[in-house]
């Protein structure tokens, strides 16, 4: 459970419990586990369109349905899996993206087979250092997710424009965007 902070938040956080915890506990801290960081990416993926509360409210039931978002098992999904997938009113029913989901996990595991990390892929962008931005501007894509968004489709993924590269590099502290004066803002380390 996230304390209570009498501490200015990040605005977007709001009055939502769900997402209050989400920030103060979750967001922007930087995440070295590559399985984590592909689960992150994915969830950011099936966003598009939606609101991230929507994801967060559904994240345990993704979470079951893609088999604790396991790479390894998530690419032996078949055309049953998707169809029970489908048929889950738990998650974000879009075929699309659940078909991107375990093109996603191949993907994965093919970097894996040729010995490349995923977490040593997506911190390669900034030589393992978290960016720091200023905390006063809010901007939703950088040249930065425009570079790792046209990377990873040139490897096959799916569902990484910039604006969602950029949405996942702060969930996943790769960027630490929590505004100036937010109690995390300075807690938060890479």
């Amino acid at each position: 459970m996230a304390e209570t902070h009498t501490s200015e938040r990040c605005s977007w956080a709001g009055s939502d419990p769900l997402m209050r915890a989400y920030h103060d506990e979750e967001w922007g801290v930087p995440v070295r586990d590559p399985r984590l960081l592909w689960e992150t990416l994915m969830l950011e993926g099936f966003q598009a369109g939606l609101s991230w509360i929507v994801v967060l409210r559904k994240r345990e039931a993704f979470r079951r349905g893609f088999a604790g978002f396991d790479p390894a098992k998530v690419a032996r999904f078949d055309e049953a899996r998707i169809e029970r997938l489908m048929a889950d009113p738990g998650i974000v029913r879009a075929r699309a993206k659940i078909e991107a989901t375990i093109a996603g996990a191949r993907i994965y595991g093919a970097m894996e087979k040729r010995g490349e990390s995923f977490a040593d892929f997506c911190w390669s962008f900034t030589d393992g250092k978290v960016v720091k931005n200023d905390g006063r501007s809010w901007v939703a894509t950088s040249p930065l997710s425009e570079r790792i968004s046209k990377e990873m489709k040139r490897r096959g993924f799916k569902f990484v424009g910039p604006t969602i590269v950029y949405a996942w590099l702060q969930a996943v502290g790769i960027v630490n965007d929590h505004a100036v004066g937010c109690f995390r803002r300075d807690k938060v380390k890479g």
